[in-house]
Formats: structure tokens, sequence, C-alpha cells
């Protein structure tokens, strides 16, 4: 059980971050002189794993190296140094997706030089909206991802405490005849003679 826990979680975690960077880079299609189109697909898959599995790792060394000159900086140097880390990320990250997919940069030298410089920018801008929201994002497809597996959220076997079910009527009367020892019948000729 653990274990498909920990699949499900994985999945709609990529999933969600997928969905959500597919449109972060058709965004970037949209605005800068990158051309991304229908790249956009693998361009996702492949920002999503490296956004999942490799992002952590190089931002850990960034702010490793960072960190040994970290005494000597101000408070406002010290957001620099952060907006700097975040950004060469994303630019690290945009570079591979470049790279790996079918996302081009076109419009000569200019072109080029905003192909390389804004994109990170909005994509900078897109996991921060991301980071804002993806705990519901993440939830919402957790239930999709129920919906379409067939299971139910939480454990297996677990009863929803919110809604009681519904009981039979044989059901009912069992329960009525374990409260006083009487079935229906004889609780209905004790009625009939008392009344």
């Amino acid at each position: 059980m653990w274990h498909s826990e920990r699949m499900k979680k994985w999945v709609v975690r990529f999933v969600s971050l997928l969905v959500f960077n597919i449109v972060v880079l058709l965004i970037v299609g949209w605005l800068t002189p990158a051309r991304v189109g229908w790249a956009a697909l693998w361009a996702g898959i492949v920002m999503t794993a490296l956004v999942i599995w490799v992002k952590p790792l190089v931002e850990k060394w960034f702010r490793s190296s960072a960190a040994k000159s970290a005494g000597g900086r101000t408070k406002a140097g010290e957001k620099l140094v952060e907006f700097f880390i975040a950004f060469a990320i994303a630019f690290l990250i945009w570079i591979a997706t470049v790279l790996f997919t079918g996302v081009s940069i076109g419009g000569g030298f200019f072109g080029a030089v905003w192909g390389y410089v804004l994109p990170p920018v909005i994509l900078l801008i897109g996991w921060a909206i991301y980071g804002a929201i993806d705990d519901r994002v993440e939830e919402h497809a957790g239930a999709l991802y129920d919906r379409a597996t067939g299971s139910r959220a939480g454990t297996a076997g677990s009863v929803d405490t919110a809604t009681p079910p519904v009981p039979s009527p044989e059901a009912a009367a069992g329960r009525r005849e374990l409260n006083d020892g009487l079935t229906d019948e004889q609780r209905r000729m004790l009625d009939e003679l008392g009344g």
C-alpha cells in the first residue's frame, strides 16, 4: 500500500507540473523569439523531469557555493544572490530544454539574446505561481488520479466518516432487534395488543 501511495504521489506531482510547464512553455513561445509550437509537449516532459530531479541538486550545489561568502553580504546583497541563483538554475534548465527538444530560438542576434534571457525570467515567474498553488493543484490532480484508477483517497478499507452509509431496511430491522430483542413482526403484534 505504501508503495502505491508513493507512486501515486510521484505521478500526480509529475503530471500536474507537466501540465503547468506546458502552459508556461506556450506562453514563452508567444512572448519571446523562442519557437515552441508542438514541441511544447516533449519540452514539457523534459523540463518537468529536470525540475523534479535535477533542479534540487543544482540548487543545493549553488547554495552551498554561495554560503561560503554569505558572511560578507548585506541583506540586500543576499536577496540579489538568491535571485541570481534562481535565474542561473532557470537559465540552465531552459538551455537543456532547448538542446534536448524541438524548441528553437529565432530572430537573429537580438532574437537569440532575448530568446535565451527572457524565457528563464518567465519560467521563474511561472514556478513562483506554481509554488503558491501546488498543494491545491496536486490535491485536485490526486482526486482525478483516484477517479481514473478507481481507487479511493486514503487507505484501503477506510470508512468515510463525513457521510455515514445509509443502512438497508434489513440492517435497520436487525439493529432494532438487537436493541430490544423483538423482530418487526413481534413489535407490531405488541403494538396491536396495547392499542
